[in-house]
């Protein structure tokens, strides 16, 4: 296929399968959930910012989280809303290419967050009182720029080898995103190694890190198991409820939309679509509020935040 052709190739997006008819109703949780994503992390990422006894590890790798969940939002956003809401499901093979890159990378780099917050935790549990002096503010920032790299260097050959393919006949794509996977396998040409290399990045990245998570727990129990308080085994274990649930939240759909993929042919596309959504959308939407909930720390501050603010305000009215 010729270049000029290749730039003018699109692709056709798909919403909820058998939903068509109430897509423009449909747009509007989808925009509850953006907005509510949105508001949720910049929120976490002010606090942490503006409270100054928040200025710890823990909270450092909760903002690189709200970060990550902010771009994979920002990400799924531009297609999402065409499609719901003025209906225009074509999408350029440029455009397509970039945001698959943009949904992996950022996909990764949730993964990767979470990796770093179960060593976080594991530190926390099993060595406390050398705790700040192991994750220091550089190594700190050091892990951010590997958690960086290592997901944009891993993915920028996927756009580059899925533009060289030739791509003719059927261009549907069966998600309201483009997905790596989902655009290989139209390509009218031999997609072997394409396919080894998502397989790749796939295992080198997800697969390693869910391992790594589970094994850093693994030794968290083995540690909390030797203290002679239950009250204080308890405690250590309060300080993993809310990074636990993250991890379910971004893996369990994850899980089951891969289970789906391979084992599931006969599985409906809605139900596929359903998991897709649940994997990109839940999480960014949760985990703020998992945290505020169950960490104590960022509770107070919120509310001691907004009681400041209001305090302002009726001082700023009566004056």
């Amino acid at each position: 296929m010729s270049a000029s052709n290749q730039s003018s190739t699109s692709f056709f997006l798909t919403g909820f399968p058998g939903l068509e008819a109430v897509h423009t109703w449909l747009s509007i949780p989808l925009c509850v959930m953006y907005l509510a994503s949105l508001a949720g992390n910049s929120l976490i990422l002010w606090v942490v910012r503006s409270e100054p006894s928040l200025h710890q590890p823990m909270y450092y790798f909760l903002s690189m989280l709200a970060v990550t969940d902010l771009g994979l939002s920002a990400s799924t956003l531009p297609t999402m809303l065409t499609i719901y809401m003025l209906g225009l499901r074509e999408v350029a093979m440029d455009v397509c290419l970039a945001q698959l890159f943009f949904i992996h990378t950022f996909s990764i780099m949730e993964s990767s967050v979470l990796l770093t917050m179960a060593f976080d935790r594991f530190v926390a549990i099993s060595n406390p009182l050398r705790y700040g002096t192991i994750l220091t503010s550089p190594r700190i920032a050091s892990l951010g720029l590997a958690i960086m790299v290592r997901s944009i260097v891993l993915h920028i050959p996927a756009p580059i080898m899925l533009k060289k393919l030739p791509y003719c006949g059927n261009r549907l794509l069966s998600h309201s995103y483009c997905l790596h996977p989902d655009v290989m396998k139209l390509a009218c040409a031999d997609t072997h190694i394409n396919s080894a290399y998502g397989l790749f990045v796939v295992l080198s990245t997800l697969g390693v890190d869910s391992v790594l998570i589970v094994l850093s727990y693994a030794l968290i129990l083995q540690t909390v198991l030797f203290i002679a308080s239950k009250a204080e085994c308890l405690k250590a274990l309060n300080t993993c409820v809310s990074h636990i649930c993250a991890v379910l939240l971004f893996y369990t759909p994850m899980i089951g939309l891969s289970m789906i993929h391979r084992f599931g042919r006969r599985a409906s596309p809605g139900t596929r679509v359903l998991l897709s959504y649940l994997h990109f959308f839940t999480p960014p939407v949760l985990n703020p509020v998992v945290y505020t909930i169950k960490t104590k720390q960022i509770r107070l501050r919120m509310l001691r935040l907004f009681w400041l603010h209001k305090a302002g305000i009726r001082d700023g009215q009566d004056h």
